[in-house]
């Protein structure tokens, strides 16, 4: 092992113990940003520099080279973002004087509306579900759960019955930065859990995997990974034409509350976002429905044969 190598090694142990003691990172987050880490890493070991001689035009190349390579602007974004939080932990515990990444760009996106279901695309793809096979109502219950109570993949597969409160129906959820938030879960939710436990009481649960609601044949917590092949199954199922994620749920859900009239800050604190900006992307996805439904309905914009111009 090269010093060089024995460098980087240090700084990523420094800089992923910083992430997760200082900011309370989950282990998914911190296996991202060690990824970004890892690919500046990759570029510095080519140019023979150390991460703490970089100047902000090795960053702007770095960039450049990401485009090269076809990473799309979305992930250059979040590539460079990491790269960025790298550089704080540099500055703050004293390896640069100054801050290389303070003035680096990011690629201009265009704004993204996420992708929603409305209340009866989720009942078409519930209802597509096939009760007879095992994971039957498991796969049901987890879908009514991801659109009543608008969790991330990551909070699903880590629910845990002593996060659930059935009397009171809530949930109490550990979201990003380690924070708790109570989230009500509705009866139909409550419903669909309660179908999927004579499954549940069959299986050979792993030591340890006991307290975990949602479990496989096996007898262990699901991935990330399994819920969203499951989606997309089951989109395919129900014939929804849209590309569907756990994610989608999350927006469906947010986009309900807004649709019904709930405010911006409930909705805020029912996500468990830090800033009011990023659940902001609804009012937008709120006056698009808004819109289609003007053009559709209003007799300014429908023509006599029926079609709207």
């Amino acid at each position: 092992m090269t010093a060089y190598d024995a460098t980087q090694q240090k700084l990523m142990r420094g800089y992923l113990r910083y992430l997760k003691l200082q900011r309370s990172m989950s282990a998914n987050t911190l296996d991202a940003y060690r990824r970004d880490v890892e690919k500046l890493f990759s570029y510095l070991t080519a140019e023979q520099k150390q991460p703490t001689e970089v100047e902000l035009a090795d960053l702007q190349h770095f960039a450049a080279g990401l485009h090269d390579i076809g990473i799309g602007p979305r992930s250059q974004c979040r590539i460079l973002s990491g790269v960025r939080s790298f550089y704080r932990y540099l500055t703050i515990d004293g390896y640069v004087e100054q801050d290389p990444s303070e003035l680096l760009e990011s690629p201009v996106l265009g704004e993204h509306l996420p992708e929603f279901l409305t209340p009866e695309e989720v009942d078409r793809l519930e209802d597509s579900i096939d009760l007879s096979v095992p994971e039957g109502h498991r796969n049901r219950a987890i879908i009514e759960v991801l659109f009543s109570c608008g969790l991330r993949v990551s909070e699903l597969v880590t629910l845990c019955w002593s996060q659930l409160f059935e009397k009171e129906r809530y949930l109490r959820i550990t979201g990003k930065g380690a924070k708790d938030r109570l989230v009500p879960i509705s009866e139909r939710a409550l419903k669909e859990i309660g179908n999927y436990l004579p499954w549940r009481q069959q299986l050979k649960i792993k030591p340890g995997e006991e307290d975990y609601i949602f479990l496989n044949r096996r007898g262990a917590h699901l991935t990330r990974t399994m819920i969203l092949i499951m989606l997309k199954r089951q989109a395919e199922e129900a014939g929804l034409q849209k590309t569907i994620s756990p994610h989608t749920l999350r927006h469906s859900f947010a986009t309900a509350l807004l649709e019904g009239g709930a405010d911006l800050r409930v909705i805020q604190a029912l996500l468990g976002h830090e800033s009011i900006g990023t659940t902001e992307i609804y009012t937008h996805l709120s006056m698009q429905t808004l819109r289609q439904e003007v053009m559709m309905h209003h007799p300014r914009n429908i023509r006599h044969d029926g079609q709207t111009p």
